[in-house]
């Protein structure tokens, strides 16, 4: 017979104390998962092992009287995935997504983490994370801030004033603390306001709430967009700075030249070709398109406007370049998600975890039963 399983489950609160909003941590946890990218020591899942995740969609109607139907923002997705390294461990992102779910008082996704035995397969640690994904979000454009930006940014703007973005801002200035200036913009000025109100009070910076997209990012140095799915978001390239950087984490909408004529550094390139996959496997290249962040990108590569994805360049070759840096001049970084910091900020928390005594520990089984 095998021997017993235990695993341990943090609440978020437990997740908290293990130290989930350590923002400057999480972009140095997140910077050594873009080297292991560079190395090829991780596996996600699809065919390519680079997709972002298996989402569940729901259909714009249904005979079914109990089946969910299609609504803003209204999906499943599994992300699993196996990091090398120090990490050398397997695991699952899970979410169910629906923008009507704040109307109920819930976050708009409700997301856990679960971490396994890469050999065994046995459960290590089940853990609430949300506070985990929002974290590790923010913490890709902060280390992309690390290396794409052109001096030291003075000026920082935010467009989409939710719950990413604020915890992109937290990692942003564990990196740049001498950013001296951050302007919000959002779909309805009081909101805007209120980030700014709360930056202000968090960082001891200058801060005000633009009126409109253009007007928050004229003067700014760094940028990080992560507008809501439910309202695209219009851009044009000559409202930046010709030395701005700028950081996508949600879909934009724009002009021609805000692409072509800007250096697009992608997260990895590896996902990107899997979205891309995935979009002529749908059978609708141009409806997959208008879904995912890269989509406007992959639309100018097909039609030979920008360089081929093989072409191109991610972080992780960044970091692994003896420059350590692009060119200077307008950087766009692209950011779509990927699993694999997840299970990197997940582990970092549970081994947290485990020496602090901080969970629950809940049973498998005594041993298997034998039928």
């Amino acid at each position: 017979m095998g021997p017993r399983t235990d695993f341990i489950y943090l609440s978020e609160q437990d997740t908290i104390e293990a130290g989930v909003l350590d923002a400057g941590r999480c972009v140095d946890v997140s910077e050594e998962v873009f080297r292991l990218l560079a190395d090829g020591d991780y596996l996600m899942g699809g065919h390519g092992h680079n997709s972002h995740g298996l989402g569940l969609v729901f259909p714009a109607s249904s005979p079914f009287p109990n089946m969910p139907v299609a609504g803003p923002d209204r999906r499943f997705v599994a992300m699993p995935a196996y990091l090398g390294g120090r990490f050398n461990v397997c695991g699952n992102k899970w979410y169910g997504s629906n923008a009507a779910n704040p109307e109920r008082g819930l976050p708009r996704s409700v997301l856990t983490l679960m971490l396994n035995d890469k050999e065994t397969g046995e459960p290590l640690c089940l853990m609430s994370a949300n506070l985990l994904s929002a974290a590790r979000t923010a913490a890709v454009p902060a280390v992309a801030s690390r290396y794409l930006t052109s001096g030291k940014p003075g000026v920082l703007a935010v467009i989409g004033c939710g719950v990413i973005n604020a915890a992109v801002v937290k990692a942003i200035m564990s990196q740049h603390p001498q950013i001296g200036k951050i302007v919000f913009h959002d779909r309805t000025l009081a909101k805007a306001q209120r980030a700014a109100d709360d930056a202000a009070q968090a960082y001891g910076v200058e801060t005000s709430a633009a009126p409109t997209p253009e007007t928050c990012v004229r003067e700014a140095d760094l940028i990080t967009i992560a507008a809501s799915r439910t309202s695209p978001l219009i851009v044009q390239d000559d409202w930046f700075k010709p030395t701005a950087t700028i950081l996508l984490s949600g879909p934009v909408t724009a002009n021609e030249a805000f692409w072509t004529e800007s250096a697009v550094v992608y997260d990895h390139i590896g996902l990107h070709g899997s979205y891309v996959e995935e979009a002529i496997f749908s059978g609708d290249k141009d409806a997959y398109y208008r879904g995912v962040i890269g989509g406007p990108i992959y639309r100018l590569i097909d039609e030979g406007r920008l360089p081929a994805l093989k072409d191109s360049l991610d972080l992780g070759q960044v970091l692994a370049s003896e420059s350590g840096h692009v060119a200077a001049g307008r950087t766009i970084f692209v950011a779509c998600g990927m699993a694999v910091f997840d299970v990197a900020w997940g582990y970092e928390l549970y081994r947290q975890a485990l020496e602090a005594g901080i969970g629950q520990r809940l049973t498998l089984w005594d041993q298997p039963h034998s039928s």
